[in-house]
């Protein structure tokens, strides 16, 4: 099935289901729960990694790309679930951590015994002649991206994330060959596709320069080498085979991003960009509590629609990874309006052009934790943030009321699948709490009496059915609404409308002639809606129209 028409969705296996009661997720739990996935009619899986690592960034942070982890289960595990999975039509989508590695790995162990050759598969640098960094660059983590490399008194290593992730140094032509080395190794163990992890920052100059800001985004970012990398790795890699590949970009731009995904350059199927995830920082600061700018939203969603449109590229479409907050809590309303804000949101997304991903816990609705302690967050970069902020003077409630709606861990709380003990995640406690509302808020309820799952089932058949939701076009329409986000879809003879509410508020919006005699596609309000020239959505509302 061509990527265009498939649905992806996201495994946090540490957060899916916990098969042996240890409180950890793991791949038979994932074994387990394949005959709902199916269900669901989803085409894909994205696994986040389940390699060997240390676990310092919730294994973002390898030791070894060709071992699982034992938290997660065996390599016999992985091969009875990737069996089972294609038994159900399911494809594996692993997730390829090459900017870095973690700092147990055998190559670094070896660079810090003095190896020369495994020093050069990473960036060791000498500090400046007053004793300051190499760099004046800022981790993403916080603090300086440089640490010193073992006991040297001169050199420092690159980790533009966590001390224990040092980053590769791809100009070496041997670190590319293992990289090419760990996708085949998958490959020939039946996965199809490879998301890509910040995949964007492997191009580092030869010449590292200090950064006029201090925090040196624009030295690493998207520089024109990484499109020679991805070529190559594709020729020597997933290029062989039919895969959907997806790059996970940082701070990137619509002008990369068709770079990285026309399919004539032969680099990636698609990319992850996080613009849309940003209206709601304050002048740029993550860490800050204010409502999100819609107009920026919607201006946004436009201009990537659009652009990549034109330029032949190809968006993967998302409101929630593992790195995120809970949508539905962040863009929507969680309590009145949680069932139409969940259904609003994902009509935004499935009918738009791109390929859609679905995070765990989001067909149901599943909303922030709102933790109320700080012992109950478990993510390094939300601990370091609140240590942060505290330094600059705000309080513990200011500081937990930043967390619970900006941290990591919003995204990464146990899947409830019923309303018995732990959610029926686990038989012991989880290794993070769950939320709240797991009691009313879990599989088991949403399957038997909701109707977020069933829309989500829908808009997924939808996308295989109809050609114009996976190749049509991209128009905004009625593109300076002030709460409504919409679009057109053409394809052929065929037209789509899309309209979402994203407000509380009735919204008023004008409809042209062309689309009062077309019909009702899908809509997420239980009551029919009459087609006029002066349409009225309720909170929250969205619908389609399909003329043909």
């Amino acid at each position: 099935m061509d990527f265009r028409k498939k649905t992806i969705y996201q495994i946090y296996p540490k957060s899916f289901k916990d098969s042996n009661g240890d409180g950890v997720g793991d791949l038979q739990g994932v074994i387990q729960k394949l005959p709902y996935l199916a269900d669901l009619g989803i085409d894909m899986i994205w696994f986040n990694p389940f390699f060997s690592s240390p676990q310092r960034d919730n294994g973002y942070d390898i030791s070894d790309y060709y071992s699982i982890d034992p938290l997660y289960g065996t390599m016999a595990d992985f091969d009875q679930l990737i069996a089972e999975m294609s038994a159900y039509g399911i494809e594996m989508m692993l997730d390829m951590v090459f900017n870095h590695t973690s700092t147990e790995h055998v190559w670094f162990q070896k660079a810090l015994q003095g190896d020369k050759r495994y020093q050069d598969y990473y960036l060791i640098r000498p500090k400046k002649e007053d004793g300051a960094p190499p760099t004046n660059w800022q981790s993403k983590f916080g603090g300086s991206a440089w640490s010193p490399f073992g006991e040297s008194d001169t050199d420092c290593y690159l980790h533009l994330f966590d001390p224990t992730q040092a980053d590769l140094n791809w100009r070496n032509p041997d670190v590319r060959q293992e990289m090419s080395r760990v996708v085949n190794f998958w490959i020939d163990k039946g996965v199809k596709g490879f998301r890509f992890d910040v995949i964007n920052l492997i191009g580092k100059d030869d010449v590292l320069l200090d950064a006029d800001d201090g925090i040196g985004k624009a030295r690493y970012t998207d520089r024109p080498i990484v499109h020679d990398y991805l070529q190559e790795l594709n020729r020597s890699s997933f290029g062989r085979i039919n895969s959907v590949t997806v790059g996970e970009m940082s701070a990137t731009t619509i002008e990369n991003c068709l770079l990285y995904s026309h399919p004539e350059r032969n680099e990636l199927d698609m990319t992850f960009n996080f613009h849309h995830l940003k209206v709601d920082y304050e002048d740029g600061e993550k860490w800050s509590d204010i409502p999100f700018r819609f107009d920026e939203l919607s201006g946004l969603l436009h201009e990537w629609g659009e652009k990549m449109a034109d330029g032949n590229g190809w968006n993967a479409l998302f409101w929630n990874n593992h790195d995120q907050p809970r949508a539905v809590s962040r863009f929507g309303n969680d309590t009145t309006y949680r069932n139409e804000s969940a259904t609003m949101l994902a009509t935004a997304i499935h009918l738009s052009r791109g390929t859609p991903f679905i995070f765990q816990g989001e067909e149901i609705g599943l909303t922030n934790p709102y933790y109320s302690d700080l012992h109950s967050y478990r993510d390094v970069e939300s601990i370091n943030a609140c240590h942060m902020l505290t330094e600059k003077g705000y309080s513990t409630k200011d500081c937990m009321q930043i967390l619970q709606k900006k941290s990591r861990d919003n995204g990464r709380i146990p899947m409830p699948w019923n309303d018995g003990p732990n959610g029926g995640f686990s038989t012991s406690e989880p290794w993070i709490p769950l939320g709240k509302n797991w009691q009313t808020i879990n599989v088991q309820s949403e399957t038997e009496h909701g109707v977020i799952h069933p829309y989500y089932k829908q808009l997924i058949a939808l996308r295989k059915e109809l050609d114009i939701i996976a190749y049509g076009d991209y128009h905004a329409y009625a593109r300076k609404h002030e709460g409504i986000y919409a679009f057109t879809r053409t394809y052929g003879e065929e037209k789509l409308l899309v309209l979402t509410n994203f407000t509380d508020k009735k919204q008023r919006v004008a409809l042209q002639p062309e689309w009062l005699n077309g019909s009702i596609l899908i809509h997420n309000y239980p009551d029919s809606h009459t087609l006029s020239a002066d349409m009225i959505l309720q909170p929250y509302e969205a619908l389609a129209i399909l003329v043909k």
